[in-house]
């Protein structure tokens, strides 16, 4: 991205013309009157005249009631049957037209802009062309029935809501009651507009796509409500309260359509998961859950709870099934599924595995519901109810119900003391203390590296583990004591308290620290009043106490993080030059002058639990709609994923372990579900979401944002760094100045940093290595050495039985079907070199390649590729008469590129050959050559053992002279070939005797076997000469391989292929550590360091799909080589898997969900996708394009996105 000016228009030409004629409708309910081009009279005639129908007819119903020819039942009636019948002639032309046209309704749910755009020529007034643009009509005919039936029921029941008798009855006064009564009547023409004619594009928009026609349906709802209160008021008895919310909204009716066109009032899914969502957390004590089918689920349980509870006759039954039902509702139920199943994985969906390495401790406690978690579970139970029964039976009749002299009173100031504790450890244990202003003096500083890390945080850790047991063991039977001894258990029968005490016993386990912190404060003001009575307040009961409390805290939390965000916002349109628009100054002017109504404004999106929606990110401050905290509607985890996505699935299980740690300890303050976090390490960027909270467990959501950084990304990046810098990385002594945060109105606090297994990136530029002539003639060296120690080590395998097949293509290739995952054990010693070109589903018989037969990219974790034509297929293909090849995989180790030759891959392509003569290259005699021995498939070994390291008969047929080989025969390291033999053979045959490895080492037979299938291979990758160019080897080490004589010959065999191109990559990787190292002194460490090729690293390309699996694999160390086309050098890039310190920081989450905000109605009202808008731009302070880029698909852009993944904090 392109960094712009702030001075960037916030829309540009086209979309602002949009816009202005998109909201227009919006704000009508659908009515276009504003085109963009000439349109007859008459379309906007029959437009007006629609919109106004509902009027009519309620104008007509109004009337007659009010010359008393009708009662205003039968006048409603009467309205409301005139509308249906209307409604349906409208959806009678629609269908007709739609099927004169022989078009179809669209069946997408996203509104169609180009179709919106595009001009329509109008030929008369009922035209089907006239028709279809004033009612497009439905995409179902179940939606034809049901909005044709919901406006008839809509206009009569709104003529019943606005008869001019009833609103006089309200008002007193005839002239207000006319105002209101007009004004009504718009909202309802609005409303009917939009369900039945056409429905409008929404500012209110949750879904990218209305699939089922949902949007129609939401201005009647909002009617509907209003009516059904005037209704309550019209047949209740005379109760004061419904009397004034009548006349409040009546009022508030007139009002509809401004709160519509301002997008505050949400849509029906938004509302019904918001709703669900509010009364579990706030009403039944519950947790926001990770997923709409876990919320549905957990508020039914919750609500039948409270519901049994307020039917139980007996106080004590009460106590104990709350108890129990608030346990068990709080514990993470997910795992039950995993038990049923017997999954011993915890994190579903994801390869959390490692290779030789535990990421995950599976059998550490609480990662899977085991033997160990029930039976602590079921302890925990049985304590809390044995407390719970014998303290209400011999305590709640007690006669002293003070709070300081009753029973109560000593575990009142216990609780005081519990929570005193555990907030001064919580405290302690991150970066920051009293709210992120200052640095914590006890946290370690200058963080060098892990161990020391550790070293120092061993007192935090203690600290650490007596506030877990303090809050997660003994903070919770506190609080029953507490709650079993109240006097409100004597008045159950009360919805207010059976719902309070319901949400007070489930609370204790849910949110612990929080429901410790709301008792305290309820006994505080207990305290503080004395033996004064509070009249209101005591009234409630402890249960609606704790419910009031809880309300009151979330909400002013809410508030003060709006708040600051709103400073945020409003300082830095000033202060921070490159956010400076021309219109600041007024918009600072505007802010201060109706601070009031910005003030207004923020506390109303805290009331509401809605985001506070900055327009364009500028200090203009909108009430975004309520919506769920998780602010997206879709599942969690999806991305938009790339090659770079699998370093974050890698970490993804140890961050995950590494969280449960943090979370438990509280080193990132109090977790609650809504939360950001942003973790930083090198050049990646973890975005933490919590989704959901309970008792030892949490759910979170791990986002990777891009590794390749625009320059919005990089300034934003740069100044995090900045942050977590002046945190982590400040000398050991500090005085007051120094100890404060100098970046408090960031919108990043540091936390913490946490020790996790991650790769570290690490590239080198080869110059200096990859041209010099010396490593060139020293490369051609170690590759003969290499190659030889392959062959020899996959006859030794092959003898183990360790090879899949008999075909090495199996045990290299690393493209296996999923049946062949299943049925074939793959050694853990195998190293993965493949093919990244080969895209295609070959062809077998009888004599192919099995182990490649059934093997296909379908499975590939970024999609199928398009099909590639190899050099095989190819060949094949231009020989006629031929039949066809049978191949296993493509050409190993070719580069694909994309060409003019459509999915052809360019080393596929033909050597150009002069108009078919078929000169221009080496003669290649396609009969017998008398020349080229024809050799026993069974040599006559000397020794028996050298069976063992029998080569396969097709290796031995390479139609090379005996000459040309005899000539190459120096080049063959035979002292080496005796050494490593001598160690394959111990290897191979176990204990053998000294007699046996010296007749090994001189079988001749043996000796020349390996001598031509190793010097044919020199000679068919161009090696025969030293290696010439570093293009060269670049080629060569892609597997993009030269024709040469013997390259069909070497090719044919799939295994042998891969023996060679290994080979070359293990040399070239050889000659590079002994460039940085020193050269090898001595064939032992030769030896060893071909082992630990073998055995740690992946040695490829960073496309190769191997590479994807080592990573997941967590293969200690990974190389690969590259190209730099820009600045025309090579480069190494070096992988290690190692313990690195991860720095994690709470982001501001108010800011992020008000971000959300103006993102989804950017761009899915205003359309606003332009790249370089100016709500995209990097801001330092706000970080507007990590936020941006962490919003879900299709909004955001994150290139990895985990399901939600659960794991123990206890």
């Amino acid at each position: 991205m392109v960094r712009m000016g702030p001075d960037v228009p916030l829309l540009n030409e086209y979309k602002q013309e949009f816009f202005w004629k998109r909201f227009p409708q919006t704000v009508l309910g659908g009515p276009r009157f504003k085109l963009g081009y000439c349109a007859p009279p008459y379309v906007y005639v029959n437009q007006a005249v629609l919109f106004l129908t509902p009027w009519l007819f309620g104008g007509v119903g109004t009337l007659l009631c009010q010359l008393q020819l009708l009662q205003e039942l039968y006048a409603a009636v009467l309205s409301g049957m005139l509308m249906f019948a209307a409604a349906v002639g409208v959806q009678g032309l629609a269908q007709y037209a739609a099927r004169k046209s022989g078009s179809v309704v669209e069946r997408l749910g996203a509104p169609n802009i180009m179709v919106d755009e595009e001009e329509v020529e109008f030929t008369h007034c009922v035209s089907p062309e006239t028709v279809r643009f004033i009612a497009p009509g439905k995409r179902f005919g179940l939606n034809v029935v049901l909005h044709t039936v919901l406006a008839g029921v809509l206009c009569g029941f709104g003529t019943w809501y606005v008869f001019l008798g009833r609103l006089t009855a309200l008002y007193s006064s005839t002239g207000a009651s006319l105002v209101v009564f007009v004004l009504s009547w718009v909202t309802l023409c609005i409303a009917e507009y939009s369900l039945i004619i056409n429905t409008a594009a929404e500012t209110a928009t949750f879904q990218a796509q209305d699939t089922y026609e949902i949007t129609p349906l939401t201005r009647p709802l909002y009617i509907f409500i209003f009516i059904a209160v005037d209704l309550a008021n019209r047949f209740s008895y005379a109760v004061p309260e419904l009397q004034i919310a009548s006349q409040t909204l009546h009022v508030v009716f007139v009002f509809l359509p401004l709160l519509w066109a301002l997008g505050l009032l949400p849509p029906l899914d938004a509302l019904l998961l918001w709703g669900m969502e509010q009364t579990l957390v706030f009403g039944l004590g519950g947790s926001p859950m990770s997923s709409n089918i876990r919320l549905l689920l957990m508020f039914a349980v919750s609500f039948g709870i409270a519901v049994c509870n307020y039917f139980i006759p007996s106080p004590l039954a009460v106590v104990l099934f709350s108890t129990s039902a608030g346990f068990v509702l709080s514990l993470d139920l997910s795992q039950v599924c995993t038990l049923c199943r017997r999954q011993r994985i915890p994190f579903r969906g994801h390869r959390l595995h490692g290779a030789g390495s535990s990421t995950f401790p599976l059998t550490s406690f609480g990662w899977t519901l085991g033997c160990r978690e029930l039976l602590l579970y079921f302890s925990l139970l049985l304590v809390a109810l044995a407390e719970a029964g014998l303290l209400h039976h011999f305590f709640a009749s007690t006669q002293s119900q003070d709070l300081i002299t009753g029973p109560q009173g000593p575990v009142s100031y216990l609780l005081i003391t519990l929570f005193s504790l555990c907030w001064g450890l919580r405290e302690i244990q991150g970066a920051y203390i009293v709210g992120g202003m200052f640095l914590n003096p006890l946290y370690p500083k200058g963080l060098s590296n892990v161990q020391s890390f550790k070293q120092k945080n061993t007192g935090l850790h203690v600290a650490a583990a007596i506030r877990r047991v303090l809050l997660y063991l003994v903070s919770p039977f506190a609080m029953i004591a507490f709650l079993c001894m109240d006097k409100s258990l004597q008045s159950l029968h009360s919805v207010p308290i059976s719902v309070g005490l319901t949400r007070a016993f489930r609370g204790v386990w849910q949110s612990s620290e929080d429901a410790l912190l709301q008792m305290v404060v309820v006994i505080l003001v207990q305290l503080a009043a004395g033996n004064q009575s509070l009249p209101v307040w005591d009234t409630l009961g402890t249960g609606v106490q704790l419910l009031v409390v809880g309300l009151l805290m979330d909400r002013l939390s809410q508030f003060l993080a709006k708040l600051k965000f709103t400073l945020t916002v409003l300082v830095t349109s000033w202060t921070e030059k490159k956010q400076r628009r021309q219109s600041a100054g007024t918009l600072l002017a505007l802010n201060a002058s109706l601070w009031p109504l910005v003030l207004a404004v923020v506390m109303l999106s805290a009331l509401l639990s809605a985001p506070l929606l900055p327009l364009f990110t500028l200090p203009i401050f909108l009430v975004g709609f309520p919506r769920p905290q998780r602010s997206w509607p879709g599942q969690v985890g999806t991305a938009c994923p790339c090659p770079d996505s699998v370093f974050y699935q890698q970490m993804s299980g140890s961050l995950a372990s590494a969280l449960r740690t943090a979370f438990a300890s509280g080193s990132l303050g109090s977790v609650a579900p809504g939360s950001h976090f942003l973790g930083r390490f090198q050049d990646r960027m973890v975005w933490i979401m919590i989704l959901e909270r309970g008792y030892g467990y949490c759910t979170v959501n791990v986002k990777g944002l891009e590794l390749q950084e625009t320059s919005c990304h990089t300034v934003e990046a740069r100044r995090v760094d900045e942050v977590f810098e002046a945190a982590f990385e400040r000398p050991e002594r500090l005085g007051f100045t120094q100890g404060f945060n100098l970046h408090w109105g960031n919108a990043l606090t540091p936390c913490a940093a946490l020790a996790v297994r991650v790769y570290s990136d690490a590239r080198n530029v080869l110059s200096g290595i990859i041209d010099s002539h010396d490593n060139l003639r020293k490369l051609q060296e170690d590759f003969m050495k290499v190659l030889i120690w392959l062959l020899l080590r996959y006859c030794v395998q092959r003898h183990k039985g360790l090879l899949w097949s008999s075909e090495l293509g199996s045990c290299f290739g690393g493209m296996k079907s999923q049946s062949a995952q299943t049925t074939c054990n793959q050694p853990s010693e195998a190293v993965v070199v493949e093919s990244n070109m080969s895209s295609l589903r070959f062809r077998q018989d009888s004599s192919s390649l099995t182990s490649f037969g059934d093997w296909s990219d379908e499975d590939d974790l970024f999609g199928p590729q398009p099909a590639r034509r190899t050099v095989a297929l190819v060949t094949a293909e231009a020989q006629p008469g031929h039949s066809v090849l049978q191949i296993g995989a493509s050409l190993p180790g070719s580069v694909e590129m994309d060409s003019l030759f459509e999915n052809m891959a360019l080393s596929a392509l033909q050597p150009l050959q002069p108009l078919g003569l078929g000169i221009g290259l080496p003669a290649v005699d396609k009969g017998r050559n008398p020349e080229v021995l024809r050799e026993s498939p069974h040599p006559n070994f000397s020794c028996p053992q050298s069976e063992v390291f029998n080569l396969p008969p097709g290796w031995r047929t390479a139609p090379l002279l005996p000459s040309r080989l005899l000539l190459l025969r120096p080049l063959f390291p035979e002292e080496w070939f005796r050494f490593s033999l001598g160690r394959f053979g111990l290897a191979a045959q176990g204990e053998t005797s000294e007699d046996m490895t010296k007749a090994l080492k001189e079988d001749e037979v043996l000796k020349e076997l390996h001598v031509k299938v190793a010097l044919s291979c020199l000679i068919s990758v161009g090696a025969e000469t030293a290696f010439t160019s570093p293009s060269y080897i670049y080629r060569l080490y892609c597997g993009d391989v030269p024709w040469t004589e013997g390259l069909d010959w070497l090719s044919s065999s799939k295994e042998l292929y891969q023996l060679t191109l290994q080979a070359f990559r293990f040399s070239f990787k050889l000659l590079f550590d002994q460039a940085s190292l020193g050269p090898m002194e001595s064939p032992e460490e030769l030896f060893s360091t071909l082992e630990e090729y073998e055995r740690d690293w992946y040695i490829g390309l960073v496309t190769e799909k191997g590479w994807h699996d080592s990573v997941l694999q967590e293969k200690p160390f990974l190389f690969s080589l590259g190209h730099d086309l820009t600045m025309g050098t090579y480069t190494g890039r070096v992988l290690s898997l190692q313990e690195q310190l991860v720095q994690v920081g709470r982001l501001n989450g108010e800011g992020v969900r008000g971000q959300w905000a103006n993102l989804s109605w950017e761009l899915l009202y205003a359309t606003n996708d332009d790249e370089e808008r100016y709500s995209i731009q990097a801001h330092p302070f706000m970080l507007r394009n990590l936020t941006v880029q962490a919003a879900d698909p299709p909004l955001g852009y994150p290139i990895y996105s985990s399901a939600p993944l659960h794991f123990p904090c206890l």
